[in-house]
């Protein structure tokens, strides 16, 4: 079994980040606005990584620079 705390399907470790908390509280009350915002701010900050998961506080991203086919 894997040593790694969080790994994606290919055994690499998922970045963990966050996120305001006011783009938390819409999530409970427009999240689809919630999921555009967080897609795009780490398009922005973190380009090459995908959002996965949203667990509150936690924010967790994928690493796909470099796997492009």
């Amino acid at each position: 079994m894997s040593d790694i705390e969080f790994p994606d399907e290919f055994g690499q470790p998922l970045l963990r980040s966050g996120i305001a908390d006011h783009v938390w509280r819409l999530k409970e009350t427009d999240p689809e606005a919630f999921r555009a915002k967080v897609i795009a701010y780490f398009a922005l900050c973190y380009p090459g990584w995908r959002v996965v998961r949203a667990q509150y506080p936690t924010i967790y991203l994928q690493d796909e620079r470099g796997q492009k086919a």
